[in-house]
């Protein structure tokens, strides 16, 4: 079995004086996809945050590749080999498709690699397409993919993925899930997190589902596809 590269073991959070994550504890291995699901306002955001230090966990730890990141600085942790694709993506629209990809060089940290952009355009052809245009007037599953290879420039050896099939098309959300497959292929750990049950559980490796800030199941990705708790609450009649 891998090893761990992320584990959170008794993680709690708050929002000033509202408690956001409970008792949160999941490990995720090298070279797993990883899935967290659950309805909004299940605290999945917050967890994703709460691992770069904002919220503070107030009770807990985490620890990334061995190292305990409890409690550093959240400008400290991304350099470690973290990088997180925003909900909603929050690309620049104003700035060139490869101007902002060059904006994910800068979390790198002091880490050295081969220069991934060509790689990244041999993973997104339609990015090198358009390298010279603005972000702005490309597509949501164009943006979506721009964000992923924005992330993927710093060459990380964990990615999380905040609700990447948010406001996208069905054939669009499908390439998303392909190209993240492709990505753990590649040899970067994925963690996903996402509200398409069905889509995240297909791919996974593991899940865990997460209700009012509490992990309320865990297991493989097809065992939580057919959980009847999980069918009725997340997937309906039909998976």
């Amino acid at each position: 079995m891998a090893e761990p590269i992320l584990e959170l073991c008794g993680i709690s959070s708050h929002y000033g004086p509202i408690r956001a994550l409970h008792d949160v504890s999941l490990t995720i291995r090298h070279g797993e996809i990883v899935a967290l699901i659950g309805a909004n306002g299940a605290g999945k955001s917050t967890l994703l945050m709460t691992l770069f230090g904002n919220p503070r966990a107030s009770e807990g730890q985490v620890w990334f590749a061995g190292e305990a990141i409890t409690h550093l600085p959240t400008h400290h942790i991304a350099p470690l080999g973290m990088a997180l694709v925003p909900e909603g993506r929050r690309i620049f629209p104003g700035m060139t498709v490869l101007e902002n990809m060059d904006l994910g060089r800068i979390s790198a940290g002091p880490r050295v690699g081969r220069d991934p952009l060509e790689g990244l355009y041999e993973l997104f052809p339609i990015l090198k397409e358009r390298s010279h245009q603005k972000a702005g007037t490309l597509s949501g599953g164009e943006q979506q993919m721009l964000a992923i290879a924005r992330a993927l420039m710093s060459q990380p050896r964990l990615l999380l993925l905040d609700e990447p099939s948010l406001g996208l098309a069905p054939l669009m959300i499908r390439k998303i899930f392909s190209l993240i497959q492709t990505i753990v292929q590649s040899g970067t750990t994925v963690f996903l997190v996402e509200q398409n049950a069905s889509q995240a559980l297909q791919i996974a490796n593991r899940g865990y589902v997460l209700v009012n800030g509490r992990i309320r199941l865990e297991g493989s990705g097809q065992a939580l596809l057919h959980d009847p708790e999980v069918r009725q609450a997340y997937l309906g009649r039909q998976v």
